[in-house]
């Protein structure tokens, strides 16, 4: 079976291929099928299931062109799995705007469908919970969130925070003072902060103290109003940290919690306040919990794999376990 897509605009056409055609190669190795250009079309031919396939998907990629959107391996294979779940009416909610620009110019926008829910309820609600693997965007997406908020003087002050111990590490056992043994902890955050206001900017705000990095410790005792509240790696947050970190809540601040239950890194036997907060609080109004699944990670292809491949071990764990 043939199918003939037509493409008006010559630009398109380049980044629908990609560099070294590795776009097309994807769809193309997908769906079993070989896609040919010849002036202004398209062709595709293969087995005729392929070919409906991937002349959606292709369909789907011109439609991002069109919206001002840039093709990536990512948001290709995106595409994709949305195809084969049979989900191509999603592919319209894919192009969105951007959330924030980074220090080097950079648009920063959500990615993926759940990516882009996530934002809003960050936008809709005043504590939000982002439960996902790695590789999800959780943090960035919210120090987006943070910045563009900041900017807006929607808030005065962004706090990011996550518990010290994690792999099983007492800070006891980092050298030097208490600064330099948090800090390896709390790097991710620096690192997505600088990205979005550049070094100079990071560091006159940090003095100011509209900027706040530290440990989950350093909490207690607060309220914090008019602030962006972010706490990562929650799922190392024993049930009483979690109750005291949602009790800071201050007027006018924002909180969003993220973590990924599958790494609890707590001691043997302590519950994770997380999975307890998911639970406590799920029927609060203006309390919004979004979960990721394997499809938003937007890291190396790879670790979508690779999380698939561990979640399908512990099914079978599972299973046995029954038996």
């Amino acid at each position: 079976m043939e199918q003939i897509i037509s493409i008006d605009r010559m630009e398109h056409a380049v980044a629908l291929f990609g560099s070294f055609d590795e776009n097309i190669k994807l769809i193309e190795h997908e769906f079993s099928v070989r896609v040919t250009a010849r002036d202004s079309e398209l062709k595709i031919s293969g087995e005729p299931e392929g070919v409906m396939k991937a002349a959606k998907v292709i369909d789907s990629l011109l439609s991002l062109l069109n919206r001002g959107e840039q093709l990536s391996e990512q948001n290709v294979r995106y595409c994709i799995s949305l195809i084969n779940e049979g989900s191509e009416e999603k592919i319209e909610q894919l192009a969105s705007d951007c959330i924030c620009v980074t220090s080097k110019g950079k648009p920063i926008k959500p990615k993926t469908i759940g990516q882009k829910h996530y934002c809003k309820a960050i936008e809709d609600n005043t504590i939000t919970i982002g439960v996902g693997p790695a590789g999800t965007g959780k943090t960035y997406l919210a120090v987006a969130m943070a910045v563009t908020a900041f900017r807006a003087k929607e808030i005065n002050r962004i706090i990011l925070t996550r518990p010290a111990v994690e792999a099983g590490e007492k800070l006891g056992f980092l050298p030097g003072d208490l600064q330099s043994k948090v800090d390896p902890y709390l790097r991710p955050l620096y690192d997505a902060l600088f990205d979005m206001l550049g070094a100079e900017t990071y560091q006159k705000y940090l003095e100011r103290g509209n900027i706040e990095v530290a440990p989950l410790a350093y909490m207690r005792g607060r309220t914090l109003d008019d602030s962006f509240i972010i706490l990562d790696e929650a799922q190392n947050t024993t049930s009483e940290q979690m109750k005291m970190f949602l009790t800071r809540l201050g007027n006018g601040s924002k909180m969003v919690i993220t973590g990924d239950i599958t790494q609890i890194d707590l001691p043997n036997g302590a519950k994770s306040g997380l999975k307890e907060a998911v639970k406590v609080l799920k029927n609060i109004k203006d309390i919004k919990h979004i979960t990721f699944s394997e499809k938003d990670v937007v890291r190396h292809k790879l670790v979508q794999d690779i999380i698939k491949a561990y979640e399908k071990n512990e099914e079978a764990k599972r299973r046995h376990d029954k038996g």
